[in-house]
């Protein structure tokens, strides 16, 4: 993924061997190979992608799995997504995000896949 393709608010889909999952980009810092990507990961697994279409339509929020990850750029690049949309970012959405900037700020270099435990 080259920089900056995905902006915050987009809503990203990931496929597993029989299902696909979602994240969401929170904020994106940065740029070229110091990029630092934020993201969200929801907890559902839908059996495809116009399920998870219909499920991100709703009013009703998603369950959340991870409210927040930092990732470097060379840990995003290795989480193979494609955007499904954008919708603005919401403040409950930020609240983890906003701890992490008052913290250490630590950034891992694991893809998001490894980071939920799932590869």
């Amino acid at each position: 993924m080259a920089n900056h393709i995905f902006i915050a608010g987009d809503d990203l889909i990931f496929q597993l061997e029989s299902a696909f999952g979602l994240l969401r980009v929170l904020a994106v810092e940065g740029d070229g190979a110091d990029t630092v990507w934020h993201l969200l990961a929801y907890d559902d697994f839908f059996p495809d992608v116009e399920s998870a279409e219909r499920a991100l339509a709703e009013r009703s929020p998603l369950p959340v799995r991870k409210p927040h990850m930092a990732l470097t750029n060379r840990a995003f690049e290795r989480t193979p997504a494609a955007r499904l949309g954008n919708r603005p970012v919401t403040d409950d959405e930020l609240v983890e995000y906003r701890k992490w900037l008052d913290s250490d700020r630590p950034v891992s270099d694991r893809s998001a896949l490894l980071m939920l435990g799932i590869r």
